[in-house]
């Protein structure tokens, strides 16, 4: 990378951390206005009109299938109390990546989901569902490079995209700042949609990855793009392209998101009857609800790349922040206790400073479980 690119990249990079500056710091009153409001999911169905989309076994297109599969899961979504759902498109439309993102924006929504269809020259198969990220190898950027390749039939593409290349491993670079707040949220999304492929529709499990997708950089909330199976293959292609195939998935598709969602309403504290004592950041006690001593809740207040000194002056004065490093990352956790009541306070309290988004985590035996399932067998 010459200096002038190079020169070019840190300015880019600059604007973008500010522009999240700017974001999180104008955002965090409304964030906090809208939790009593409809938990709004975005439905995303990939290419459209003049973009088809792979095509694979049978002539089945992929923007047919995917639009199919996004109509049922928001009918069954739509069935459900305080769940809102929004559609990128409901017809077979041709919709730019920044539109797409646009329109979530707009909604001020919860969750982006993008649904897709894979395709090989094998007969490869199988699920597998994405969340932001920079490529970790050249098979996760080519996957990237195939979906971000429509941005080059929109018109004024290079205006729209200032410059972006679908074929250049250099633009995918920085993509990650954006998101890097939603990040494991979108990541947890990703884990229950796919485990629900694997285990109820006996897919074969290609994992969650991560890969740098525009339409998942253009929007300012947990996002995932769903690779449901590859129509180039006989079987999954007959699958895929079959009414009861799309039914299913729709159905696991919606299953996993309800399991996000009923997550965050378990980490959601209710009631006004909380008093903090803001001068030395004490968790008012409750009575013990310890529900197994192998099981440690934490509540996670943050997580990104930069490395921060656990010090209240750089979390709003919350004392007891404990840093973690996670590969080339960093999560940041209040608390520390086998007692449910004792974290919900820790996560209000967090909350009440401005972290709307801390969510409770847990770990058995060091090893990070779900709170849903920890819940459940207790």
């Amino acid at each position: 990378m010459n200096s002038l690119l190079f020169s070019k990249f840190r300015i880019s990079l600059n604007f973008k951390l500010f522009f999240i500056f700017i974001i999180t710091f104008l955002g965090v009153n409304n964030v906090v206005e809208a939790q009593n409001k409809d938990f709004i999911v975005v439905l995303d169905a990939g290419h459209g009109g003049k973009d088809p989309g792979k095509v694979g076994y049978k002539n089945y297109k992929e923007k047919d299938i995917a639009l199919k599969i996004v109509l049922e899961v928001g009918k069954l979504l739509s069935n459900e109390k305080n769940i809102k759902v929004v559609y990128t498109r409901k017809t077979d439309v041709f919709i730019g990546l920044k539109q797409r993102g646009k329109i979530a924006n707009k909604a001020d929504a919860n969750l982006f989901v993008s649904i897709h269809c894979n395709a090989h020259h094998t007969q490869a198969s199988g699920a597998e569902t994405w969340a932001l990220g920079t490529h970790a190898n050249k098979q996760n950027f080519e996957v990237a490079k195939a979906e971000n390749s429509v941005i080059l039939l929109e018109d004024n593409y290079k205006v729209n995209y200032k410059g972006f290349d679908p074929n250049s491993p250099e633009s995918i670079i920085g993509l990650t700042l954006m998101q890097e707040e939603y990040l494991d949220q979108s990541i947890l999304l990703a884990s229950m949609l796919q485990d629900g492929f694997s285990s109820d529709l006996k897919r074969k499990d290609r994992g969650v990855k991560q890969a740098g997708f525009v339409v998942l950089h253009q929007t300012y909330m947990p996002s995932v793009l769903i690779e449901t199976g590859f129509i180039t293959n006989k079987a999954e292609g007959t699958f895929l392209g079959s009414s009861a195939g799309q039914k299913k998935f729709s159905k696991s598709i919606y299953d996993g998101i309800m399991r996000y969602y009923n997550q965050l309403t378990l980490n959601t504290v209710n009631g006004d009857n909380l008093q903090l004592n803001t001068s030395e950041e004490k968790i008012v006690e409750t009575p013990s609800n310890t529900i197994n001593s192998n099981v440690v809740f934490k509540v996670q207040v943050a997580s990104g790349t930069r490395k921060l000194e656990p010090k209240s002056y750089n979390f709003k004065g919350i004392k007891g922040i404990e840093r973690v490093k996670v590969g080339n990352s960093y999560k940041y956790y209040l608390g520390n206790t086998s007692d449910f009541n004792e974290i919900k306070q820790a996560q209000k309290l967090a909350k009440s400073k401005g972290y709307s988004s801390a969510f409770i985590v847990a770990f058995k035996d060091g090893k990070k479980v779900s709170v849903d399932e920890v819940l459940k067998k207790s």
